[in-house]
């Protein structure tokens, strides 16, 4: 904590500063969004550059005022909890002056321009983020305040703890993790009990795109246990947009890339060539939007793709059918395909990417 203060007091003491010699007081954040700034590393993923460029939020520029005083505002609030040893989340600091932030998206955003300018992951600056992700399967752990939860015992769904580098004694028999894209997949594997039936494993949902609190805790529980992690997906670019952010992180969040990416993960399914294989019926399938044929070429161009013959393969499939499915597509075989059969078998014959 006392890094933390003291990363803010430099920050605050640039600002008297600049004011003692009258200037404009200026902070300089990273370009988090600017693909220039990223490198791609095989063992890390996506991580930001050590020289990348910056912009600068002036205090006398009408176009960047606003956001310096709301940087300011919210630096200050972290200290405060810093110094007292108490936590907030995102929610929180924006319902303390709504009128004064405007939308969550806006301290969001600053939130994570401070946490990458002072160099300090978000939990250490005392931010939580709202945890929307779930888990549920051959685990069980002691959260920070000591409460002790176990997975193992039921199929009841727990939360992502919100602080995910306090838990503690971490136990699993698990063979394997499994991602899985969306609520509605998850619940239904559930309700098969497949977590039990096939081999004992771990299950989480990031309910969509995943919050910073579950990709934390898929990095922790690979960590621990150095099991295989493998995702399933839907067969469209946005669920292979999904896997590549557990996989190698996303650009926004490069910086903290050694916290949050699990290079290991593994693609289990629903690939567009099983969509072939399986003889899954045209009229099943969903054609592409304009949006969907950009966002797949946008995903063919990164860095990492062309590490990744074999997706390439997959991704270039679907590009040419213009087509896509959801995991929900298999129903259309039996209501308990994807548990029963397709699951199973693609576990036992070794059919992930």
């Amino acid at each position: 904590s006392s890094e933390v203060l003291k990363a803010i007091e430099n920050v605050i003491q640039g600002v008297l500063q600049s004011l003692a010699q009258k200037k404009a007081p200026v902070l300089t954040v990273a370009n988090r969004t600017d693909w220039r700034n990223i490198e791609f590393k095989d063992s890390v993923g996506l991580q930001m550059i050590p020289g990348c460029s910056t912009k600068q939020i002036r205090s006398d520029c009408p176009q960047s005022a606003r956001r310096f005083a709301l940087t300011l505002k919210i630096l200050s609030m972290i200290y405060k909890m810093v110094q007292s040893n108490t936590y907030a989340t995102k929610r929180d600091i924006y319902y303390s002056d709504t009128l004064l932030f405007g939308s969550q998206s806006v301290v969001d955003q600053i939130i994570n321009d401070i946490s990458c300018m002072l160099k300090i992951p978000r939990r250490s600056l005392h931010v939580l983020s709202t945890t929307k992700g779930f888990v549920a399967g051959n685990l069980s752990y002691t959260e920070e305040d000591g409460t002790k939860v176990n997975c193992t015992c039921s199929a009841t769904v727990f939360t992502v703890p919100s602080n995910v580098q306090g838990i503690k004694n971490l136990t699993s028999h698990a063979r394997f993790i499994l991602i899985v894209e969306k609520d509605a997949t998850f619940q239904r594997l559930l309700d098969d009990d497949f977590f039990s039936k096939v081999s004992p494993c771990i299950m989480i949902t990031g309910r969509g795109i995943p919050d910073l609190n579950t990709r934390l805790l898929v990095r922790k529980l690979w960590d621990s246990f150095q099991i295989p992690v493998f995702t399933l997906m839907d067969a469209d670019p946005h669920g292979v947009e999904i896997m590549c952010v557990y996989k190698y992180g996303s650009v926004s969040m490069s910086f903290e890339a050694h916290h949050l990416t699990v290079p290991a993960v593994k693609w289990l399914g629903l690939l567009p060539s099983d969509l072939e294989r399986l003889n899954i019926c045209k009229d099943a399938l969903i054609p592409f939007t304009k949006q969907d044929e950009n966002k797949l070429a946008s995903i063919l161009k990164r860095p990492y793709i062309a590490c990744q013959p074999l997706w390439k393969k997959e991704l270039e499939m679907m590009a040419a059918s213009k087509l896509k499915a959801e995991i929900q597509v298999l129903t259309s075989i039996s209501s308990d395909y994807l548990s029963r059969v397709y699951l199973p078998n693609k576990l036992q014959f070794g059919g992930w990417l």
